[in-house]
């Protein structure tokens, strides 16, 4: 796997290594035959080229998460005939890795403290004559960015509820353009602009899935990162991220997502297709894997 190095400097893996993958399920409910497409995927990359494939359980946002579920996620991998490299990582195990990336980003000036609600958001993009719009719909206006500091640090101490929003045209002054490559749609230019300045943590979630994910594919040695391709867009944010904060850049492969019979995408509210609902009807692991795209 041969990787470029930008024009920003940021340090970039180089030459031929070990293919390291990873499934990352957050534990909100149980896994389904898109889960286990996903999970096949990775899993598969990894063992056909001798590689490792390791396990992380993204279980930062606590209201949602259960510990049930996580525990249930290990037993559905397991009877599907999976297994992984080395401990499974818990992002809530975490927060102060997360935290010093985002004192790292503050100290280079590229934070800035969001006040808006989705209410606040929604009336500005009303008002505006065009609205940038983004993958997902309209961006985030930029409300906030504009504040002085002697504003900001006024709301801060009267406890307004805020989240850190990433300014994204002053990281990019900084890294200057980047590329990013995916084993299917090739070279890419990285256009982090078009999803407008994300949120990297609020008040209620100490981090945001675009800063923990980049984080951890790095620290667990991720070299392939393949998921869906309803995540093709983020992965601009996280090429920028890594420039950022000087991390490793792996290839990535976004896949083909399974859909229900009206083209839906599956979700965790699909419980016919949960992987435990079909164990109890008495599918086998290799009829699910069959299921889920991958017969043996």
């Amino acid at each position: 796997m041969t990787m470029t190095r930008s024009e920003s400097g940021a340090a970039m893996t180089a030459g031929r290594g070990p293919v390291i993958t990873r499934f990352a399920p957050s534990p909100t409910g149980y896994l389904h035959l898109g889960h286990a497409h996903a999970a096949l995927f990775a899993w598969r990359a990894a063992r056909h080229a001798g590689g490792r494939f390791v396990l992380r359980i993204e279980d930062i946002d606590g209201p949602r998460c259960r510990p049930e579920f996580a525990a249930a996620i290990i037993e559905d991998l397991e009877w599907l005939g999976l297994d992984w490299d080395g401990p499974v990582l818990h992002q809530s195990e975490r927060l102060g890795h997360y935290a010093g990336a985002l004192e790292r980003l503050h100290e280079m000036g590229l934070l800035y403290p969001c006040f808006c609600t989705r209410r606040d958001i929604q009336a500005e993009i009303a008002r505006a004559v065009a609205a940038p719009h983004g993958p997902d719909g309209p961006l985030y206006p930029g409300t906030c960015r504009v504040l002085d500091t002697a504003a900001r640090h006024a709301r801060i101490a009267a406890g307004a509820a805020h989240a850190l929003r990433l300014d994204v045209a002053a990281a990019l002054a900084r890294t200057g353009p980047l590329v990013w490559h995916d084993r299917a749609a090739g070279e890419i230019a990285a256009d982090p602009g078009a999803l407008g300045d994300v949120v990297l943590a609020r008040k209620d979630i100490a981090t945001s899935y675009h800063l923990a994910v980049t984080l951890d594919d790095a620290d667990q040695g991720v070299t392939l990162v393949t998921r869906g391709r309803d995540l093709f867009h983020t992965t601009h944010v996280h090429r920028l991220l890594q420039a950022l904060l000087d991390l490793p850049v792996p290839t990535w492969h976004h896949h083909d997502l399974l859909t229900d019979d009206a083209g839906r995408r599956l979700a965790k509210r699909h419980d016919a297709l949960a992987i435990r609902t079909l164990r109890a009807a008495g599918r086998s692991p290799a009829e699910v894997r069959a299921l889920a795209g991958f017969a043996d």
